[in-house]
């Protein structure tokens, strides 16, 4: 099984994907420890430094689970996946889920430092159909419709 999970920050994309993989013994992917430079907030990598890293995590495990919001990353791993699930519930949803976000460690060095982007983060989140980048809905919903594979969109959140 190999499982990638696109959606909006907040979208219940982590959260679904932890309990999936370790239902079925995945190895575990969050892009985001791949786009960024370790130790240092929003300092992207190069793009062949993450891609080089996205194919090297595919080609080394057999089963997998790879999840974030970056549309370009998401449809670059199609050609290896077994499913697609999109995270698709709604704007309303996606901020109430960032406002109760725990202290992600791997990505802040104190809670008070994510919450010094939580702002920020809810201004993104909630241009989510109106960008027109790799994040934003127009790209996922792009890659999901075009993807002829097998793929679920989660609308409601359980």
């Amino acid at each position: 099984m190999r499982l990638l999970i696109m959606g909006n920050s907040g979208s219940g994309k982590s959260y679904r994907a932890r309990a999936l993989a370790a239902q079925h013994g995945l190895v575990y992917l969050d892009l985001d420890t791949i786009v960024w430079e370790p130790a240092q907030i929003a300092v992207p990598r190069s793009a062949e430094q993450v891609h080089a890293d996205l194919l090297a995590f595919m080609a080394g495990h057999e089963a997998w689970m790879v999840e974030g919001c970056y549309g370009d990353l998401v449809e670059m791993a199609l050609p290896f996946c077994s499913e697609l699930v999109f995270m698709n519930p709604g704007r309303a949803v996606c901020l109430e889920n960032n406002r109760r976000r725990p202290w992600e460690p791997h990505k802040y060095a104190s809670m008070e430092a994510q919450q010094s982007k939580l702002d920020f983060l809810l201004e993104w989140v909630s241009r989510y159909e109106d960008r027109d980048d790799a994040m934003s809905y127009a790209c996922h919903r792009r890659v999901f419709d075009g993807f002829d594979g097998n793929k679920t969109e989660v609308t409601v959140l359980v």
